[in-house]
């Protein structure tokens, strides 16, 4: 330090880092995180979404490949070897007809999949801008919309989806309609009051004075900031859909022949069951287990995205 009061640059003991021990607690104990990377991180930790997760993508890969691995394929009938038991050249056995469980119900697998998946997008996508509007309108037309939200919500939703697919007649599109017409609703509900909650936050009245309109806050700004309970209910809508079309497919108003999926292979071996019970569970224990990996996955994420459990 020089006469003056200044720092004097030469004495470069002033520039050193400090010693490890001589941190003081205010100071930052660890690298830098966004908000996404360190959910990421929280999500690692849980080794119950961990799980969910690996046995999600089990099934997936699994279904996506296990028809092109296998020697048979899912048209292929030998009326010689109906009804085997699981194992040997058969790792599911076979049905009535002779034909490879296992490539039936991969396949069945990826259209399963699929419903759910498009399903549920379609959902998502009604529901977060029939919330969103109604949430940032406020007012009348909030009051109109979530009116009609409660009408709905008062009657089990899977009953409008047995009326849709009464009305439209069983087939892969129509499921596919029928799923994403009914479950938007939950989606709606949760959107409406994250946008309620920060449509009067300081960033959306500087868009507001900066002269953005109504669709442009609502993507740049207030749905942005409510994807965390966006994926959370998008991820636990997944297991919903599976078991809807499974279902409905079930009682022969989904998915029919020549498609197969989980449910209609479920219902395929009802005549059997007491004879061949392995008919039944395969097809059902994956309808259980992808059920089960979404839970945990969406149960994880939902711990990982809540910013109160940041530490």
């Amino acid at each position: 330090m020089s006469a003056t009061g200044r720092l004097d640059k030469s004495d470069r003991t002033l520039w050193e880092a400090p010693p490890p021990e001589s941190k003081s607690p205010e100071q930052v104990s660890r690298p830098s995180m966004t908000y996404f990377q360190d959910a990421w991180r929280r999500f690692r930790e849980n080794p119950a979404a961990m799980f969910g997760l690996c046995l999600v993508a089990f099934i997936v890969i699994l279904a996506l490949l296990g028809p092109a691995v296998s020697s048979h394929s899912y048209w292929e009938q030998d009326l010689n070897r109906t009804n085997e038991s699981p194992g040997g050249e058969y790792i599911f056995g076979t049905d009535s007809l002779g034909r490879d469980l296992f490539v039936r119900v991969m396949t069945g697998g990826r259209i399963s999949l699929l419903v759910s998946v498009i399903a549920t997008f379609i959902s998502c996508l009604i529901g977060i801008l029939y919330g969103g509007f109604a949430g940032y309108a406020g007012g009348g037309a909030d009051n109109a919309m979530m009116r009609i939200v409660d009408i709905i919500w008062t009657i089990p939703l899977m009953l409008y989806a047995i009326i849709l697919m009464v009305w439209l007649g069983p087939g892969l599109h129509n499921i596919l309609i029928a799923i994403a017409l009914v479950y938007w609703v939950n989606m709606a509900r949760i959107v409406r009051a994250q946008v309620m909650n920060l449509k009067e936050t300081e960033f959306v009245l500087a868009a507001k004075v900066q002269g953005a309109g109504t669709w442009r806050i609502l993507t740049r700004h207030l749905l942005p900031n409510s994807m965390g309970p966006i994926l959370v209910t998008a991820t636990m809508m997944i297991p919903g859909a599976v078991f809807t079309e499974s279902f409905l497919s079930f009682i022969g108003l989904g998915i029919s022949a020549p498609l197969a999926s989980w449910g209609s292979l479920c219902s395929d071996s009802l005549g059997a069951l007491r004879s061949y019970p392995y008919q039944l569970f395969f097809p059902a224990a994956f309808i259980c287990a992808t059920m089960l990996g979404f839970n945990f996955v969406g149960d994880g994420l939902r711990d990982a995205l809540d910013p109160r459990l940041r530490r």
